[in-house]
Order: structure tokens, then C-alpha cells, then sequence
């Protein structure tokens, strides 16, 4: 971890009645001897942006050999970086740092935001760039991984290693370059920029609390800003660079801050472009590695294990059926209908039991896997292959009796597998089973969870505003907790002497992507301490007893949503996911609850 701070003094520049003066050096100069890259200008119409044209340059080094993938840098508002009577002169700083191997030999990308072109003359175009640069999603990521970056790729050999990729901008362009590292770091993995716009013009604001909490990436991030830049209706980009850095720094990031007295312009940034990349690009090719845990008041520390990562789950150490390894192999009309068809649950003798690909099977603590109920014999008409029925929530007693929602049918498997039919003619999309018997369950349909009391016929017990995928208990089984994947929230519920729903609270508050106000919230899972572990787009986000988010686990291999949640293992220190079709574990240092235990938490820190 570095940061440095260069804070000026509070109203200096105004007592002098003049900012300070940033002359650019002589790294931003042509110098005599030094080989000269090549510049050429494309255009290109988009896929992911549907009817945006928009300009980009290729910057190639003099020492570039098709021989070597070549590292690779992307600025956005690339006519402003490219001009070599700029401030930026990026063509002439990269000529002389890679001359002197202050930095690899790199191709530059430099792109222009899209715009749609207007019908005709008397109607105006429509301009791309915040759209493009100040959103969250990661759909600018896709746009360079799914479009640009093959098509230079097509001409010149560029690295796939993320440690060997660089993206840069100002403003808006520089909360993109952050953006898209953020969300692909397995593809990139050193960020530049310059008075970024970690504001709310369209919820970037939001980014300071996501890096404290957001399981680290290995990321290296070069931040700049001035003390009399923006101070609007969207924020204040001088406080907000400064947060961003905090939290980088509190996270455990290899970041640095270099703080002016400049406005809203490149006048600093363009003086320093040439100290910024060789203090990104220094130690080249020295990868990249995730921050170590901060163990100042960092809630990750408590629930991650620094040595532990996912790793898959494989029957009996045999290669998975094709289904499961390769679920983009699977007939199209499974392809649709078996990530839907998915569930986990964990027994009482720490078996783990998952639904998927038209079976039930269990793992067995020692690895070993055997087939609990086979569907596929009984296949749709018309469609061989395809079961009639699937498997979607699981849940465990502390008998060790295994419930299943299957089809419109909640079932249990005893010994030697044997079916028992519980409830029929029921819509279950996710059920839990409480110490008493009772099992509670999803109806997605009907926005409602219902209640079958031990020998009874099912019974409404709370109804919703809104939808409800995903139930389990909390810790102490006082609760029922209830996700809607529509919305930023889990529903707690408390449990009535007569087994009904009460006192209903939108408690948990989730975290969510700008581009849709929904979550995706499916599987959820608890730990001794209370804690809420739930899958969402943006990974497992863990909300403490009052209901906040404190941590979001990084999903195996980047697979979201994810099906199933759970933990099991000998110690229950073991979470269990399941990604599209495929079974993942990692050790946490937190213990889940145990089938049939309930376990009173200890007191919340307010």
C-alpha cells in the first residue's frame, strides 16, 4: 500500500491572488533520439452502445514486435489525451517513457465517447458520454472487451494479462477507467485518473462506501484532483476524490493522490501524466496482488480467510458431465431452464446436498457424491432430456430429512432416498424447515410465504408488496427472513406463537448496481454471529444484525447470480455456492448454523 497526499494550504492560493502554475516537463516534449510511435485514426459503430459512431486512435510504439503481446493502455475523451498540443500529449510522454523503459512497450487506445446520430440536420444528436462514462455497470467493460479490444487485436498482438493493461481518463472518463476495472478485474488491473467524477451524476458517489466494503482486486489506482475543482448539484469532486482515496488506502489498495490547487482542467494532470505512468507501470512485470486484510475496523477481516479461495467441488474427483463444466454446451432448451432449476442445503451429518441438471445428489464430507432423486427419466413431451420436474429449494431438519419444492409439490427424501409427499398443488420456490417442524416457503406468484404446521395443510402467512424469491431463518429462529429480487431490501419477519408472519420491516438495505434498481437476490444463508449472507449481481453482500451490508464476497470465477447458499463442511466454516450449474466452497472464519440448532446471537454493535 502507498498513498500520498499532497494537501495544500487552505486559502493559500487565494491570499496570493494566483493558483499554482503546472509547466509541463521535458517527458511531454520531443527529444532528439528518441523513436517515434505511430498514430492512426479508426471509426466505429457499436453493438453494446446500439447506433453509436464514434472516433479512436492507435498509438503503437517505435519497439513494437508482433513477436511479444504488447502491453496495452485505454484513455477515454481520447481526442484530448491524443493531441500533441495538448496538455495531455500522451503519443509524445509515451515515446519517451518506454525510450527510457520507464514503462513497457504499450499500444494506446484512445476512444471517443459514442453518439447517435440525429435523423436530420434540425434535430440534435444524441451525446453518449455520461451515459457511457458515469454509469456502474459494467456495460463500457463489455463494450472494450467484446468490441475494441478484438478488433486492434486483429492487427497487432496485445496481452490478455490484466497486469498487463492500463485505462485512463479525466472528469467522467476517469470514474470509467475506474469503473471498468472495478468491475473486470481480471481484465485490468492499473487505473489512471485525473479530477475524477466520483459524484452523483449517476450514483458514482456511492463508490467510497463499496471499496470499504467489496472484498479486495487486485488493483493499483492513480488518483489526481484540485482543491478549487467542481462544486455543484451532483457533488463536491474535491471531497469526493478524497474519499475515494481514503477508502482505497483503508482497504489496503497500492494507490496514490496527488492533490492540487488547479479548477476543473488538465493543467496538473497533463504536468504529471509523465511521474503518474511510471509510478503505475513501476516494478513491471511484477503482478499485481490483491491488498492485504486492514485490520483497522475492516469487518472483511472477521469473515474472510486470507488463505482461502473458491474452489470447485467435483463428484468423487471425476470430470463433471458436460452440463455442469460447460453450461454454454448445454441444448438450447436447457441452456434457459437449468440455471432456474438449481438449490443447496446442507444436512445435519455436514452432507451438502445440491439440486441441478435435473438431479438432486449429496456430497459427502470425505468428497464422495451419490445421486439422491433422478429426473431426467421423466421428461418433458417433446423435449428428451429435459425433466418434468427439477429440484428448486432444498432445506434440512435437524432430523436430517430432506425437504424439496418440486414442480408444484413440496416432498421430503428419508433413508434410502424414500419420497413422502408434504404439500400438493403449491407454488415453492425456496422453503426452510424451523426446529419445530414447520416448514415456511416462497410463492413467488402469489407475492406471498406460507406456513405448514407439522400434520397440517398449508396456510398463508404474509403476503408482499413486491416479489419474494429466497427464506431462511435467522440464527435464533425468532425470524423469517424474505428477499425480493426486484428490490434493495430483505424482509424481516417475525414468527407468531401460532406460527404466522408479523411485524414486517424492509431491515436488511442491500447494495446495488446504477443501472438497475434491483438486486437479483436469490439464496440466503446465516452464521452464529447473526450475520446475513445473501447472493446478489453484485457478489454475496453480508449485512450485520441491524441489517447492514459490512462485506461483499467476490462469487467464484465472477458467476452471478448464484443459485445456492449455504455453509457446511466439518466445522461449518465451509460456504457452499452454486454458480449456474457448477458447485463452489471457500473457508470462512465464521461458523453457519447447524439444521435444527437455533443459536442466540450476541448483542449487535449499534
Amino acid at each position: 500500500m502507498l498513498i500520498l497526499l499532497l494537501l495544500l494550504a487552505p486559502g493559500l492560493a487565494s491570499a496570493q491572488g494566483a493558483q499554482e502554475e503546472y509547466p509541463l516537463g521535458p517527458d511531454s516534449s520531443r527529444q532528439a533520439g528518441v523513436p517515434r510511435g505511430q498514430v492512426t485514426r479508426y471509426t466505429w459503430t457499436s453493438r453494446v452502445f446500439p447506433g453509436t459512431t464514434r472516433d479512436y486512435w492507435i498509438y503503437v510504439p517505435a519497439q513494437y514486435s508482433p513477436e511479444k503481446p504488447a502491453c496495452v493502455m485505454i484513455f477515454q475523451d481520447g481526442d484530448g489525451f491524443i493531441k500533441e498540443d495538448g496538455r495531455s500529449r500522451a503519443p509524445i510522454v509515451f515515446d519517451n517513457l518506454i525510450a527510457k523503459h520507464d514503462m513497457p512497450v504499450t499500444i494506446g487506445i484512445f476512444i471517443n465517447p459514442g453518439v447517435l446520430k440525429a435523423p436530420s440536420p434540425d434535430q440534435q444528436d444524441r451525446f453518449n458520454r455520461s451515459f457511457e462514462y458515469d454509469g456502474m455497470s459494467d456495460r463500457y467493460a463489455r463494450f472494450l472487451l467484446e468490441e475494441i479490444i478484438p478488433e486492434v487485436a486483429q492487427h497487432y498482438n496485445l496481452s490478455t494479462n490484466p497486469d498487463d493493461r492500463a485505462i485512463a481518463g479525466l472528469s467522467s472518463g476517469g470514474i470509467c477507467a475506474f469503473t471498468v476495472a472495478w468491475n473486470r478485474p481480471d481484465a485490468f488491473h492499473r487505473v489512471l485518473s485525473f479530477i475524477g467524477s466520483f459524484t452523483d451524476l449517476r450514483g458514482g458517489d456511492v463508490y467510497p462506501n463499496l471499496i470499504r466494503k467489496t472484498e479486495p482486486k487486485p488493483l493499483r489506482v492513480f488518483l489526481q484532483d484540485g482543491n478549487h475543482d467542481l462544486n455543484i448539484y451532483a457533488g463536491d469532486w474535491w471531497m469526493a476524490n478524497q474519499s475515494m482515496a481514503s477508502a482505497l488506502q483503508f482497504a489496503g489498495y497500492d494507490v496514490k493522490f496527488v492533490a492540487g490547487d488547479k479548477d476543473h482542467d488538465m493543467d496538473q494532470g497533463g504536468a504529471i501524466l509523465p511521474d503518474a505512468l511510471r509510478w503505475l507501470w513501476r516494478d513491471y512485470p511484477q503482478p499485481i496482488a490483491k491488498p492485504a486484510p486492514n485490520h483497522g475496523g475492516d469487518k472483511r477481516t472477521a469473515i474472510l480467510d486470507p488463505a482461502s479461495e473458491w474452489e470447485p467441488v467435483l463428484p468423487d474427483g471425476a470430470p463433471p458431465p458436460y452440463w455442469i463444466d460447460r453450461p454454454s454446451a448445454m441444448p438450447p432448451e436447457w441452456q434457459s431452464w437449468a440455471p432456474q432449476a438449481s438449490a443447496l442445503a446442507v444436512g445435519v451429518n455436514d452432507d451438502v446436498f445440491y439440486g441441478t441438471g435435473g438431479r438432486i445428489s449429496k456430497v459427502s464430507p470425505d468428497g464422495r457424491t451419490s445421486l439422491v432423486r433422478d429426473y431426467t427419466a421423466e421428461h418433458k413431451p417433446g423435449l428428451v432430456g429435459v425433466p418434468l420436474r427439477s429440484a428448486r429449494g432444498l432445506a434440512v431438519d435437524g432430523n436430517g430429512l430432506l425437504y424439496a419444492c418440486e414442480g408444484d409439490q413440496i416432498v421430503t427424501y428419508g433413508p434410502k432416498s424414500r419420497r413422502r409427499l408434504i404439500a400438493d398443488k403449491v407454488q415453492c420456490q425456496d422453503l426452510v424447515v424451523a426446529r419445530s417442524g414447520g416448514v415456511y416457503f416462497t410463492d413467488p406468484g402469489g407475492r406471498s410465504v406460507w406456513h405448514i404446521a407439522p400434520g397440517a395443510v398449508p396456510r398463508k402467512a404474509a403476503e408482499f408488496i413486491g416479489h419474494v424469491n429466497g427464506i431462511t431463518l435467522s440464527a435464533d429462529e425468532s425470524l423469517v427472513l424474505v428477499d425480493d429480487p426486484e428490490l434493495r431490501w430483505v424482509w424481516s419477519l417475525s414468527i407468531l406463537p401460532d406460527g404466522s408472519l408479523g411485524n414486517m420491516e424492509p431491515f436488511y438495505h442491500l447494495e446495488a448496481r446504477d443501472a438497475w434498481s434491483k438486486t437479483n437476490a436469490s439464496s440466503m444463508t446465516v452464521d452464529i454471529m447473526g450475520y446475513l449472507y445473501i447472493a446478489t449481481d453484485l457478489g454475496i453482500q453480508v449485512c450485520d444484525q441491524p441489517g447492514r451490508v459490512v462485506a461483499v464476497i467476490d462469487p467464484p470465477e465472477g458467476q452471478v447470480p448464484l443459485a445456492g447458499l449455504v455453509f457446511g463442511g466439518p466445522d461449518h466454516q465451509e460456504l457452499y455456492a452454486l454458480a449456474g450449474a457448477r458447485l463452489y466452497k471457500r473457508h470462512l472464519l465464521r461458523k453457519g448454523t447447524t439444521p435444527g440448532i437455533a443459536v442466540k446471537p450476541p448483542v449487535p454493535q449499534l
